[in-house]
């Protein structure tokens, strides 16, 4: 199972830090097509996907995945949530790694077949872009820092004594300047398809 967590594209809450230099509408529907590319990413890997958003809108359901709401009170107990709900082990991504692969995630289901506990996929900005757990534990999502520079180094504290592995690093897209590697991936044009106008 391949979870894709997204946020709704609604202008001024979605890609909050590049409406500097997009503008909220232009942002929104960056993310929606980061939405599209990961949810596509996860679809090429063989396995059954499901889409957990933030809110219930029009583009999610025009996705034809399976859909669930987020739950939590912050981003670590949402993710528990959802990965306790898949049965056998489960992988999460969020939208903003267009650099994770296919092959990325088929790797890391591989890993966990053959006996991790867990895998991550280390992002540049000190977060992580994927995990994904044989069995999920409550404690590997208690006391991390979300949303800041030691997301991927508290949850590998919380992993100590647990056998897992690392993918690739990778970077999100966060940053006006984060755009511009964005471009070099030439990802957009065949994002852009089904995208919502």
């Amino acid at each position: 199972m391949i979870i894709v967590f997204a946020r709704a594209p609604v202008p001024g809450e979605a890609k909050t830090r590049l409406i500097p230099k997009l503008g909220a509408w232009r942002a929104a529907r960056l993310h929606a097509r980061l939405a599209l590319h990961a949810l596509r990413t996860a679809q090429l890997a063989d396995r059954a996907v499901e889409l957990h958003g933030t809110r219930r809108h029009t583009f999610f359901k025009n996705l034809k995945v399976k859909f669930r709401l987020q739950r939590g009170k912050d981003l670590g107990e949402r993710m528990h949530r959802a990965l306790s709900k898949a049965k056998g082990p489960a992988i999460l991504i969020g939208t903003d790694c267009p650099m994770l692969t296919p092959a990325d995630l088929r790797r890391a289901a591989r890993w966990l077949r053959g006996g991790c506990d867990a895998v991550l996929a280390p992002a540049e900005d000190g977060g992580y872009a994927l995990i994904g757990l044989r069995r999920p534990r409550r404690e590997f999502f208690q006391g991390v820092r979300w949303g800041g520079a030691h997301v991927y180094a508290d949850t590998v504290k919380r992993l100590a004594g647990y056998r897992w592995r690392a993918l690739r690093p990778v970077w999100d897209v966060d940053r006006p300047e984060d755009l511009e590697r964005l471009r070099a991936l030439r990802w957009t044009s065949r994002s852009r398809r089904g995208a919502p106008r």
